[in-house]
């Protein structure tokens, strides 16, 4: 018995080395493995930028494997911030002209289609034989509201600039003027709260006003107007990088004044690529239909916006043609001496006193409608108004809005050379055939209808419109 506590005190120092160094052996394995693991997962430290993100989000007690897991995640959102910022980065040209592209695209499937899906109720719908393509328009007007932008440069001051005529024959100039300045209503949503967002850029200057302010009567010198117009221009491209990055194709100017015309004389061509939206649209002086734009000139009324409807029944019309309005310009001259004293054909220099000249419009079957010294005339728009259709006497005229509205479906061309053929012209036309001229005058009637604040498919909304399309027609380079 005696033998048994050596024997165990021989062995339990054995047992005991034993057990220690299987316990290293495998905490020896474990280590090593540990090591590995993290030399598979753990980025290089070459790059500075990795090493702050990994050295600011590690905690000296986390697990190695959370480090793993914060540089993958890390990673990611590098790379999804790196997207973002390249999309971010994209010239807002570049966002500019693809939208323009999705309009286009959406514009040519009514076209394919002939219809038009529209979420919201719309309060005019253009239908009827006096489109050129009802579905076409009425998407490209509904694209235009959605997507156009104008931006109204704030250099200036008035009144020569941010300010116009508010009636009379120019009246237009003042009332786009002042809606492009305000903002109200339905025109608010057109204007762009950055130039970088703007699809295109008016310059607000005012002719009406410049010859106002600086001509004395019988004074026709140009020099004046144009000059002041120049340096306007001159001053936003210095100032502001837009009219430079296009040479002003995206740029345009309004008005109604017989002198407009004449601005782009002042540097041909520094201003070659200006939209001018003119009354005074004469294809002989300069006038460029797929550049420019033809608008009506309206004698806007001192109180009200629109003159009085007092057009009768048509069958209760007795004039077969009107006109009242200067002799003056060689249209005119002839007409006068063609067929003043014609009884059928009411002509009047002076209207006598006892008569109304808007209630003449509305006893009057065919209202003419001829140059003066310029082509620009209120008369069609006062011939639509009052239901008369329109005889249009005016040669290398422009017609507004003809982008979308057949004329010929409501009114009456005739050059100045067929003035002696006027009376047997009209008195050709079946009564049939007239019945559809005025149905079309009718149709059209709201487009020449002037609202403060302006209404889709109104005459302000029309004139945009009309640049809207100068716009789609052209792409800028980026």
């Amino acid at each position: 018995m005696a033998k048994t506590p050596t024997k165990l005190l021989l062995i339990l120092p054995t047992f005991l080395i034993l057990t220690l160094f299987f316990y290293l052996s495998i905490f020896h394995q474990n280590k090593f493995n540990f090591n590995l693991l993290s030399k598979l997962f753990r980025p290089p430290f070459d790059n500075p930028s990795i090493n702050n993100i990994i050295n600011h989000t590690h905690h000296p007690h986390d697990h190695d494997h959370d480090d793993n897991i914060s540089y993958f995640t890390m990673l990611v959102k590098k790379q999804e911030k790196e997207k973002k910022k390249k999309k971010n980065n994209q010239s807002s040209l570049e966002k500019i002209e693809d939208g323009l592209a999705r309009a286009r695209s959406s514009i040519q499937e009514a076209t394919r289609t002939r219809s038009c899906k529209s979420e919201e109720e719309e309060i005019f719908v253009p239908r009827g034989p006096v489109y050129r393509n009802p579905y076409a328009f009425q998407q490209s007007h509904r694209e235009m509201v959605k997507r156009f932008k104008i931006w109204t440069y704030k250099e200036g001051e008035r009144p020569l600039v941010h300010q116009g005529p508010m009636s009379y024959f120019y009246g237009i100039e003042g009332h786009f003027i002042q809606e492009m300045e305000d903002g109200t209503s339905s025109i608010n949503k057109f204007m762009a709260r950055h130039p970088d967002e703007a699809h295109v850029f008016f310059l607000p200057f005012s002719i009406v006003n410049m010859r106002l302010s600086f001509y004395k009567p019988l004074d026709y010198d140009r020099g004046p107007i144009n000059k002041v117009s120049l340096d306007y221009v001159n001053v936003v491209a210095q100032k502001h990088p837009y009219w430079n990055r296009t040479h002003g194709a995206d740029h345009f100017m309004l008005s109604c004044h017989d002198w407009a015309p004449e601005i782009s004389f002042a540097n041909p061509q520094l201003l070659k690529n200006l939209i001018r939206a003119l009354c005074n649209a004469n294809t002989s002086e300069g006038f460029q239909p797929m550049r420019d734009v033809p608008i009506p000139e309206i004698n806007v009324p001192g109180k009200d916006l629109n003159q009085p409807g007092l057009g009768l029944r048509t069958s209760k019309r007795r004039i077969l043609a009107f006109f009242a309005g200067g002799n003056h310009g060689h249209v005119r001259k002839s007409l006068f001496a063609q067929w003043e004293k014609d009884s059928e054909i009411q002509l009047y220099e002076h209207l006598p006193k006892n008569q109304n000249y808007f209630q003449m419009l509305g006893q009057s079957k065919f209202c003419l409608c001829p140059s003066g010294y310029e082509v620009a005339s209120s008369r069609i728009v006062e011939a639509i108004r009052a239901e008369c259709v329109p005889v249009i006497i005016k040669d290398n005229y422009s017609f507004p809005f003809s982008d979308v509205l057949d004329w010929n479906r409501f009114s009456i061309y005739v050059p100045k050379a067929k003035i002696p053929e006027i009376k047997t012209m009209l008195k050709g036309i079946s009564p049939r055939q007239y019945a559809k001229l005025v149905r079309g005058v009718r149709s059209v009637k709201w487009h020449f209808t002037l609202n403060r604040p302006s209404k889709p498919f109104d005459l302000i909304h029309m004139v945009l419109h009309s640049i809207w399309l100068r716009r789609l027609n052209i792409r800028l380079p980026y």
